[in-house]
């Protein structure tokens, strides 16, 4: 593997990738690699933002500002988790603190802004709840517009006593939002008016999966029909069709994740389509792989491609960069960012020579507008 600060200076546009992390090792907050979009190469910029276990990042599609989940569970002698924004500065990358607010829920693990850059959406998978925050015009964040608490449980006694919101994302029509929650095993789904922040409940409500599947996070197919869902628990995909005027999910298909059956220590984590909408990825924690499958085209339907090994421990994130030539993994228990190519044809991943280093990664953003000029 090749040292990303001993890699040459390549004169090109390279994409930042900022990387959220746990800092309760040797981790600080938010880290910066920028990605040669030709070749694949790494380089760090090292940390960018002092933050407390900034674990998942979102981007403003204005391409300059950044917020980030604070998974703590008591923020200012509240119980509570946190919701940061910061600036960034578009020549150097770096971030600067703007303002932070409650999310009243514990342990915020998941966040997203809304396609109209409007409001930041939050999952506390502690708490079992999903709050909205409105933007300002100077990228700050206002209290919250809507907070919605989850109830009921799962069949699984250790993982499912009650609500575990896992994710919550805007549909691409930007009218409902989809909340995943591990521990009810359903993807609920809202209305959202992205003028006021408002959530309210839907008609049907909510989506369910297998009992003790666990649903973690969400992809939407390219042509916004097909939702694609990991549950963490179980390590399977569920495939739905999606109804947009509706917000309806109605299930196609659900397939493993895994070559073979599910062992102790391993854990379903993170999911994401390929640009061209031909494939789709979904990385297994413990057996520590990038599953891959062909996407068919018509039906949404999905069919086993392989698995490739994330060359570290837990993978518990990933991103495909803008041009869909490569996949970087965030390998958590092993410090470490990897470098895959995706072969444009069959979807399989060769790992590249590029890696670097990061403790304990846990999300990767790639920002697909602002860039960093090589010297």
């Amino acid at each position: 593997m090749r040292d990303p600060h001993r890699h040459p200076a390549s004169g090109r546009d390279n994409l930042r990738v900022y990387v959220g992390t746990y800092t309760r090792g040797r981790s600080e907050g938010v880290y910066l690699l920028d990605l040669d979009p030709k070749t694949g190469a790494l380089t760090s910029h090292g940390l960018v933002a002092r933050a407390e276990n900034p674990s998942f990042l979102t981007l403003h599609p204005d391409g300059g500002h950044l917020y980030a989940a604070n998974e703590v569970s008591r923020l200012l002698g509240r119980r509570s988790g946190g919701v940061s924004a910061f600036r960034i500065d578009r020549k150097t990358g770096s971030l600067r603190f703007l303002n932070r607010q409650p999310t009243r829920g514990g342990a915020p693990c998941y966040i997203a802004v809304d396609s109209a850059g409007s409001n930041v959406l939050v999952a506390d998978y502690g708490g079992g709840s999903v709050a909205v925050f409105p933007i300002r015009e100077n990228g700050k964040l206002r209290k919250a517009s809507a907070f919605v608490q989850h109830t009921g449980s799962g069949p699984n006694p250790s993982r499912q006593e009650g609500p575990h919101a896992h994710s919550i994302r805007v549909d691409p029509t930007n009218r409902f939002a989809l909340a995943a929650d591990l521990g009810l095993d359903k993807v609920i789904v809202y209305r959202y008016d992205p003028r006021t922040g408002a959530l309210a409940a839907n008609d049907p409500p909510h989506a369910d999966v297998s009992p003790g599947a666990g649903p973690r996070h969400m992809a939407f197919h390219p042509n916004g029909e097909f939702v694609y869902l990991v549950n963490e628990l179980d390590l399977t995909v569920t495939v739905f069709k999606y109804d947009g005027e509706r917000g309806a999910l109605s299930i196609i298909q659900t397939i493993s994740t895994l070559p073979g059956d599910v062992e102790d220590g391993y854990s379903g984590a993170d999911i994401h389509v390929h640009p061209s909408g031909k494939f789709l990825y979904a990385s297994n924690r413990g057996h520590d792989t990038i599953a891959v499958f062909a996407i068919d085209s018509d039906s949404g339907r999905l069919t086993a491609a392989g698995h490739e090994p994330t060359r570290g421990r837990t993978p518990r994130n990933f991103a495909i960069d803008p041009t869909g030539r490569f996949l970087i993994a965030a390998n958590q228990n092993s410090d470490s960012v990897v470098v895959f190519c995706i072969d444009q044809e069959s979807g399989a991943l060769t790992p590249t020579e590029y890696t670097a280093s990061v403790p304990s990664p846990v999300c990767l953003r790639v920002s697909p507008s602002s860039v960093v000029r090589s010297p």
